[in-house]
């Protein structure tokens, strides 16, 4: 029974995945629902105040097959189901009014006050549990949530871009960018994982950025991010610059560069972001970093040399520097990304 329930949770993994970027405050959820070795329908969170995995996947069923046909079969779900009601039912009630048999998840509700409740409520109406199949591969689903829950802070990835000696600036006459056209599309990707884009109020004078989605078919399900500049000198700010009037300027939010924790906060708290894409300087990038708030880490690497004076990380250092783990290498045209998560003492 393990590796067919390890294979359909790969298969929950898989619809979970479609969410990313598109739950928050919620977290991206997949379901399966299997019978006698095969599966009958499948299904993933949408978003917020839309039905969890478990029931789009039994809605799927019955769509098909009719409802009788859910009687006895088995849910993989990559997440503890919700035994609370919040802007929707409980999934515990809706998986005993089905009839299945048992129910498969990976995760454990990241919320204490929630974590585990599912079991009791199941195995009392008769309903078999198994829980942790997967849990480490689900876990990277939810992680963001997860942070969002037990400390209140968004996950954030910091993304930068460099030359081969370490520079964020191109010889002069030589344009802007350093990658190319394929680790920009990369870079837009990203976006669409997160909820917020954060920058500095340095790089929005400079560069005066967009920090938006342009590509239609990633923005199908998902709104444009956040752009929160965070600066000491909200007044120096250009307010001809794009985020400031563009048809989404309603979603720029400015904050105070010198708390960067507490503007973090209050971007889950009161916006309900789960995930940040940092895209600035060298020195907003080493102040993150030197205060702990950076979780994962994206570097581009582009086969030029820069020689300009600016950094892509421009800070004090660490004193036992700064360790990446689980790095992931791949290619996109002549530049080279590194994405990985930072290690926590």
């Amino acid at each position: 029974m393990q590796g067919e329930d390890a294979r359909w949770m790969r298969r929950a993994i898989e619809e979970g995945k479609n969410g990313i970027g598109r739950t928050s405050p919620n977290p991206p959820v997949g379901a399966v629902v299997v019978k006698n070795g095969v599966e009958l329908g499948a299904g993933w969170h949408r978003g917020a105040g839309l039905p969890h995995a478990e029931r789009e996947a039994m809605a799927a069923v019955r769509a098909t097959l009719g409802a009788a046909a859910l009687e006895g079969s088995t849910v993989y779900v990559t997440l503890e189901p919700c035994s609370t009601h919040g802007r929707t039912p409980p999934c515990t009630d809706g998986l005993i009014e089905a009839g299945v048999a048992r129910v498969v998840y990976a995760a454990e509700d990241p919320n204490p006050a929630h974590a585990g409740r599912a079991d009791s409520l199941l195995e009392q109406r008769g309903i078999a549990v198994s829980r942790g199949v997967l849990a480490a591969e689900a876990f990277q689903l939810i992680r963001a949530f997860a942070k969002v829950q037990r400390h209140g802070l968004p996950w954030v990835i910091l993304k930068t871009a460099m030359s081969l000696d370490g520079r964020v600036t191109r010889p002069p006459g030589e344009g802007m960018w350093l990658t190319r056209e394929e680790a920009r599309a990369e870079v837009q990707r990203l976006r669409a994982e997160v909820d917020a884009v954060v920058t500095s109020g340095e790089t929005v004078r400079k560069d005066r950025p967009r920090l938006d989605l342009r590509d239609p078919d990633l923005l199908e399900g998902r709104l444009q991010p956040w752009r929160l500049v965070l600066t000491a000198d909200p007044a120096s700010l250009p307010m001809d610059a794009p985020l400031f009037t563009d048809a989404h300027r309603d979603r720029t939010l400015i904050d105070d560069r010198t708390h960067p924790e507490e503007a973090l906060r209050r971007l889950a708290q009161e916006h309900g972001v789960s995930a940040a894409l940092v895209e600035c300087g060298g020195r907003l990038a080493a102040s993150l970093l030197e205060a702990g708030l950076v979780d994962e880490w994206v570097a581009f690497l582009a086969p030029i040399v820069g020689g300009g004076p600016l950094p892509s990380v421009a800070g004090n250092g660490f004193a036992e520097g700064l360790v990446l783990k689980d790095p992931v290498f791949r290619r996109f045209g002549p530049d080279v990304m590194l994405r990985a998560t930072v290690a926590r003492a």
